[in-house]
């Protein structure tokens, strides 16, 4: 068992930047892969960017690609997402989440979630 509580969400203008922080809890952090995933009203809940336990390895939704920037500190046991170039597009609840599997990019493969933090981008 792992709990993941966000933080850092918050109302920009277009053009900003925000910093999410995913805090971990329980079993021990590195012992899983994470990812981040965000959901707009009205849409299904999609992939943000992703990680391996190490951090060696990271990937990216091509939406976000260039201008979010994935990563953790295991011994912090958190993992950030840096977002720059904010576009009002980008508006949703994101959502931290972690995974026993190595790496993994669908919903289905997380068992873990936190509760999300709202980010809102104006024009």
């Amino acid at each position: 068992q792992v709990q993941l509580v966000e933080s850092g969400g918050g109302l920009v203008q277009a053009g900003g930047s925000l910093r999410l922080d995913c805090a971990a809890s329980g079993r021990t952090f590195n012992s899983f892969a994470m990812g981040w995933f965000r959901q707009a009203p009205g849409k299904e809940r999609e992939f943000v960017a992703a990680l391996t336990r190490s951090g060696g390895s990271t990937y990216y939704a091509d939406s976000v690609k260039g201008r979010f920037t994935i990563s953790r500190d295991n011994a912090k046991n958190t993992m950030y997402l840096q977002m720059n170039s904010l576009k009002p597009e980008d508006t949703a609840v994101y959502y931290c989440a972690a995974t026993a599997a190595i790496f993994a990019t669908t919903p289905q493969s997380y068992p873990y979630w936190g509760q999300g933090t709202q980010v809102t981008v104006s024009s």
